[in-house]
């Protein structure tokens, strides 16, 4: 690798590095809020909601641990990698499992929460950052050739799918007082993050194969 390159792939490095550990401050952040939201509204998709942002974080901490290795040992970077998309596709799996546990109690309790006013706010702010963030994680996932960055901005605009679920959910609440429309809708969710899960794990598998 000529030193252009290498400078360049050094830049690439520090910029997902900084993107992750963005990532990592906005959903424990975005978390903390959900669940005292939740807490106080009665709001099981909110809750949810506040889970799946601490998911996040532990994806996006499993981003920075990937990315360190490979600066402190390029050649460690391969290995590193299949393990970062196992541990990445088994948090998708997880958090669709949450989801849907969490979506299925809601309908099944049948209890109306009260309107959250913090929570559409929340979902509203999310809606405008996490795009962005999953744009600038893609790109530069694709510039390094890294699947585990492009498999952690594909969660984070999983995170933007549940935010628009959430906020549907929450303003449907509040205008109509339908209390089912938010676990219903992040249901639909739930086959994504699966197909995510799923994808990230044959992406490490594939890549035991060819080694």
């Amino acid at each position: 690798m000529t030193t252009q390159l290498a400078d360049r792939r050094a830049a690439l490095l520090r910029r997902a590095w900084w993107l992750a550990e963005c990532t990592v401050a906005w959903n424990l952040a975005e978390g903390g809020v959900a669940v005292t939201a939740a807490a106080s509204s009665g709001s099981r998709a909110l809750a949810g909601f506040g889970v799946d942002s601490f998911v996040e974080s532990a994806s996006a901490a499993v981003l920075i641990w990937r990315l360190r290795a490979e600066q402190r040992s390029p050649e460690r970077a391969e290995h590193v990698e299949r393990r970062a998309l196992r541990i990445i596709g088994v948090t998708f799996l997880a958090l669709a499992g949450l989801v849907a546990i969490e979506s299925t109690r809601s309908l099944l309790a049948g209890e109306q929460p009260d309107v959250s006013r913090v929570g559409i706010v929340l979902t509203i702010v999310s809606l405008i950052v996490m795009p962005v963030l999953a744009r600038a994680k893609r790109s530069v996932g694709r510039q390094l050739g890294a699947r585990s960055v492009e498999a952690d901005s594909r969660q984070t605009q999983a995170c933007v799918y549940l935010s628009a679920v959430v906020l549907a959910g929450l303003a449907a609440n509040a205008a109509f007082g339908w209390w089912w429309a938010d676990p219903v809708a992040a249901l639909g969710v739930v086959a994504f993050l699966v197909s995510e899960g799923r994808e990230a794990l044959e992406a490490e598998h594939l890549d035991d194969c060819c080694t």
